[in-house]
């Protein structure tokens, strides 16, 4: 057998030997009343670490859970938020009016006969000098994709219900001066519109609202160009517009 095997197992025999002696003398620890107390307080102490621990452990697993869950939330956040801001940025400028109906419930016959219910007061006409002017309704986005793709280009829905409130806009203007009760107070100006006005007005047009390019041209800002005639095409699709040719004279209906 070789000197280095002989070392080993040498060396493991003392090994073993001590770990002996110490088992010995902790034995003999024990069996001293002071050292026994303190090793049972130590043990005590034992336990309640290894109940805080395991405390520990399943808090740190709850927090994970919380941690996780939370991280869900705000990627489903961040999802709603990029919606929300997709919508504010692609907001149309112009949305459909939404009419309010009212329904009416009869009341019948209680047990001590018909109920009287008084009827709401009708409401006042306005006066003559109110007169409501018929507007143009602004396009739906179902309008809009209805649209043939040749007919509308590269126009936007945005663009073309400007256009809209524009014409509204000469529309309002040219009839608040045809409507105005007293004629002798407009200054020349308004008196020379109101003849011209008169002066374009036919039987065909007799009780509608309508406009020229004059109009146009008079109280708004929009050019009188081929990309205005396209947006006419496309309210005459629509059927917010109708034309009434005549004395070398294009006048655009309000329909």
């Amino acid at each position: 057998m070789a000197s280095s095997d002989l070392e080993q197992i040498s060396s493991h025999i003392n090994e073993k030997i001590g770990n002996i002696k110490k088992s010995l003398s902790l034995r003999n620890c024990g069996q001293e009343p002071n050292l026994k107390t303190i090793l049972n307080k130590i043990g005590d102490e034992i336990m309640v670490v290894n109940d805080l621990l395991n405390k520990l452990e399943l808090e740190i697993q709850y927090q994970e859970q919380a941690t996780n869950s939370l991280k869900e939330l705000y990627e489903s956040l961040e999802e709603d938020y990029k919606d929300v801001e997709h919508l504010k940025e692609n907001i149309p400028p112009h949305l459909p009016q939404v009419t309010v109906t009212q329904n009416f419930v009869n009341v019948s016959d209680g047990p001590e006969g018909p109920v009287r219910v008084e009827e709401p007061a009708a409401a006042k006409k306005p006066p003559k000098e109110q007169r409501n002017t018929k507007e143009m309704p602004f396009i739906t986005s179902e309008e809009f994709n209805g649209i043939p793709t040749y007919m509308k280009s590269r126009l936007t829905y945005c663009q073309i219900n400007d256009v809209i409130k524009e014409i509204n806009r000469a529309i309002v203007s040219k009839y608040k001066i045809l409507h105005h009760p007293k004629k002798s107070t407009m200054s020349s100006v308004n008196k020379n519109l109101y003849h011209r006005f008169i002066d374009e007005e036919t039987k065909d047009t007799k009780g509608h609202y309508f406009i020229v390019e004059a109009d146009i041209k008079e109280f708004t800002a929009l050019k009188v160009d081929k990309r205005f005639h396209v947006m006419l095409n496309i309210l005459r699709h629509c059927r917010r517009l109708s034309e009434v040719r005549g004395g070398g004279l294009t006048r655009y209906v309000i329909t």
